[in-house]
């Protein structure tokens, strides 16, 4: 299955396992952005793409629509993104 991600929205690739994931999906549901997540459970080809995106293996990856990412983010350093792209 190939991941498509879209130049308006933002992706977030995590695992429902991971603590950082949840920490970061839920601050984008409180904050009210939307976003695609893609879950590397259910398709475990698109940790490839995150792989690729990052040069890490490490989760959460959140894809900007600037095309730029972070790994693994704080709450402050995902904001921070946020306020830069007008998104909050």
């Amino acid at each position: 299955m190939t991941t498509e991600t879209s130049a308006e929205t933002i992706t977030m690739f995590g695992a429902d396992w991971c603590r950082d994931c949840i920490r970061t999906k839920k601050q984008l549901d409180e904050l009210g952005v939307a976003y695609t997540y893609v879950d590397l459970v259910a398709d475990p080809s698109a940790a490839d793409v995150a792989r690729d995106i990052s040069g890490r293996t490490n989760i959460p990856v959140v894809l900007y629509p600037d095309a730029s990412f972070q790994v693994e983010p704080s709450n402050a350093d995902v904001e921070s993104k946020l306020r830069e792209l007008d998104l909050v």
